[in-house]
């Protein structure tokens, strides 16, 4: 993507948000025989193609969440497309939700082609550059931007919120053709240290360029308000690990499409 364009999201961010024209709207498509209901959302102001970002939910499907994350990636002047892995109309709650994100992280085949199907979308958007073009995960997004890595996309980074870290299949890090980012709560109870210097040696061992950091004090889903603030359950939201977060994204993002 050309100077041109940062320049451009630089006025905009100056100018401040008010002249932005936030665009929301529901996309149908298909995934095999599943049908899929992702979120596509942009600036309106920002004429052209734009460098884009994939968002992949967590495990209770495309929510309000993820249409505010993708409103808040549009305001920085991204195109965005919040993907759907599970089928419209398909949002569990727990504990059923577990049994769903279950089902993807048991066959990553099937996790895979979700994960292209909506990459194959965010890709024929009029709005996108196809010569820039990122995906970001929460949770069992995470673990999902990480296998849309492994598979060979062809984008240019991953970053991973709170994601899993393991894969059945190591040895796909060869296949990882973008920079990768995990951002992780140190003391995260369901990614064990075992797991996290599995992925680091997995990494290494490919040759894969990534960046790891981890907040102290952070847990599982330390990006989301609604999973409330007692560390001794396992997930809670840290307003700080949360804040920090979000602005190595978009460092990371300046780096990959400048």
């Amino acid at each position: 993507m050309t100077k041109s364009f940062f320049f451009s999201l630089a006025l905009l961010v100056v100018v401040g948000s008010a002249r932005a024209d936030i665009v929301g709207t529901a996309i149908e498509y298909q995934s095999g025989d599943q049908v899929c209901e992702g979120w596509h959302a942009y600036d309106d102001s920002v004429k052209g193609a734009r460098p884009s970002v994939l968002i992949v939910h967590q495990w209770t499907g495309l929510t309000d969440y993820e249409k505010m994350r993708a409103k808040m990636l549009a305001e920085l002047g991204y195109n965005v497309f919040a993907l759907d892995i599970y089928g419209k109309g398909i949002r569990p709650q727990p504990p059923k939700a577990g049994e769903w994100a279950g089902k993807f992280k048991g066959d990553r085949a099937l996790y895979r082609e979700r994960l292209h199907a909506g990459l194959k979308v965010l890709l024929g958007l009029p709005q996108t550059d196809e010569e820039d073009v990122a995906a970001i995960g929460y949770c069992f997004g995470g673990t999902g931007v990480l296998e849309l890595a492994r598979s060979g996309a062809d984008i240019d980074g991953v970053v991973s919120f709170h994601g899993g870290l393991g894969t059945p299949t190591p040895e796909d890090a060869k296949n990882v053709q973008c920079e990768v980012m995990v951002l992780h709560g140190a003391d995260d109870p369901f990614v064990p240290e075992e797991e996290v210097n599995g992925f680091k040696d997995e990494m290494k061992e490919a040759g894969v360029e990534y960046t790891f950091i981890e907040y102290p004090g952070a847990v599982h889903a330390f990006t989301q308000k609604m999973a409330g603030n007692d560390n001794s359950k396992g997930a809670a939201y840290n307003e700080e690990a949360d804040k920090k977060s979000w602005e190595e994204m978009k460092e990371f993002f300046l780096k990959i499409f400048g």
